[in-house]
């Protein structure tokens, strides 16, 4: 069973969330915080029950204070908790803060429940997850990177360099499985083998690797 507790300012939406994750037989909400403060306190008091959260779904503007501000604080304090920002706004820098802070993902308000049941067991087993479109944000504000290729490269298969290249276009594994024919086990093998090879912590940091240091291919739609 993945705990979840639900940060967001607006008790509607809230309420929503609820009722929608608690139709998946994996996923039990443990609580509500309706901003950053209150729900480091609320933690506090679900570690002393040990029922500490495995997952928050976390909203970026709220008064008192704010997601990014809790997210610093959670990631810091709880290590066993992970963050996935769960938001109307993809403004740059909000995008930018949570994840410097350690935030797992960050999807938009207006995600499929399903797509949203998804992230939160991905976010869980440790894959960060992030809403279309913002992988090329955040890249587009990386500069520009060093000519000589980093070590691990030339250790890439041509079928990993293929994986790798999909993952900069943001597919997901079914995705990647398809456009490549192969199972879905092999695609995570491979997404394993990349990131092992390369020294890279998660999918976000391999499709800046990628848009780097690998020659874009038209290939892949």
């Amino acid at each position: 069973m993945i705990h979840i507790l639900l940060v967001d300012d607006q008790s509607l939406i809230r309420q929503g969330l609820k009722a929608l994750l608690e139709l998946e037989t994996d996923l039990q909400v443990v609580g509500e915080a309706e901003n950053g403060q209150t729900a480091i306190q609320l933690i506090e008091t679900l570690q002393a029950t040990s029922r500490l959260p495995d997952v928050v779904l976390m909203d970026v503007r709220m008064p008192v204070m704010d997601g990014v501000a809790a997210t610093r604080e959670i990631t810091k304090r709880f290590a066993g908790t992970k963050i996935l920002v769960l938001t109307t706004f993809d403004d740059d820098e909000y995008v930018a803060a949570a994840l410097r802070h350690g935030a797992m993902g960050y999807l938009l308000k207006d995600t499929p429940s399903e797509e949203l049941a998804a992230a939160i067991r991905a976010i869980h087993k440790g894959y960060t997850q992030l809403a279309p479109g913002l992988v090329e944000k955040i890249i587009a504000k990386v500069p520009t990177a060093s000519p000589v290729p980093p070590p691990g490269l030339d250790d890439l298969t041509p079928r990993e360099q293929d994986v790798l290249q999909l993952i900069a276009k943001g597919a997901s594994n079914r995705e990647i499985a398809q456009s490549l024919y192969i199972s879905e086990g092999t695609v995570k093998n491979h997404v394993t083998n990349i990131l092992t090879r390369l020294n890279l912590r998660d999918r976000t940091q391999a499709a800046i690797f990628a848009h780097s240091f690998l020659p874009q291919s038209d290939d892949f739609k």
